[in-house]
């Protein structure tokens, strides 16, 4: 038999439910604590407001962004590498989409998520780097030190604008699709095109291929 969920965990997991589907801003603790069929004061008995379940839905995202956004240790990198950033990286916008959504109005509503936020974006923007370090050791990519941190930058920008991007764009901005996402991650492997070598050109080709989506598919209406 399963172990038993406690409150607490359960009242993240459906807020984070809640925040994608309908935006952070949408939901109250109310809304919450309703659609869980749990009174509000049994809500507040673990999460004192909703700054409270959003700073350990952030801390999930943190954990989890961390555990991958790092250099292969002690041997050179890969192209496989490459696919598996990717992957890990769409994984974790599309599981926790509204903090890219909503992130402005999430960091100006809270000081100290902000001070985090801002530890955390410097953290991957070092941790980047690094990994673009290793590809271009590893004569995947061409790049010179002023290339890298530029490449790096850029690859930060579109992955945490990409999903703000999508709303602003689209008609209904609620219903955004896994594959939408998806091709916020292209973008990002299109920036390093120009500076795959000849040797890693094949498989970096067969990245292109795997993580493509037109555009026409990532900016049209779902049901």
């Amino acid at each position: 038999m399963a172990p038993r969920i406690k409150t607490s965990e359960r009242i993240v997991q459906n807020s984070l439910e809640l925040f994608n589907q309908q935006g952070e801003r949408s939901i109250s603790t109310n809304h919450i604590a309703a659609h869980m069929e749990i009174s509000p004061g049994n809500l507040y008995y673990h999460f004192p407001n909703k700054q409270a379940i959003i700073a350990v839905l952030f801390s999930e995202y943190e954990t989890l962004v961390d555990s991958f956004l790092r250099p292969p240790q002690g041997r050179p990198a890969t192209v496989e590498d490459k696919r598996y950033y990717l992957k890990e990286l769409l994984s974790a916008m599309w599981r926790y989409r509204f903090l890219h959504r909503d992130l402005e109005h999430l960091l100006d509503s809270d000081p100290d998520l902000a001070a985090r936020y801002r530890r955390f974006s410097q953290r991957c923007v070092i941790q980047g780097t690094a990994i673009y370090e290793g590809f271009v050791a590893a004569g995947i990519l061409k790049m010179d030190r002023v290339q890298i941190e530029s490449l790096t930058l850029n690859a930060w920008i579109i992955l945490t604008s990409w999903v703000r991007f999508l709303c602003t764009t689209r008609e209904n901005a609620k219903h955004l699709s896994e594959q939408a996402v998806k091709r916020g991650v292209y973008q990002v492997l299109v920036l390093e095109a120009g500076f795959v070598t000849e040797q890693a050109r094949d498989e970096v080709n067969a990245l292109f291929d795997e993580f493509y989506v037109p555009l026409a598919q990532a900016l049209e209406e779902t049901p």
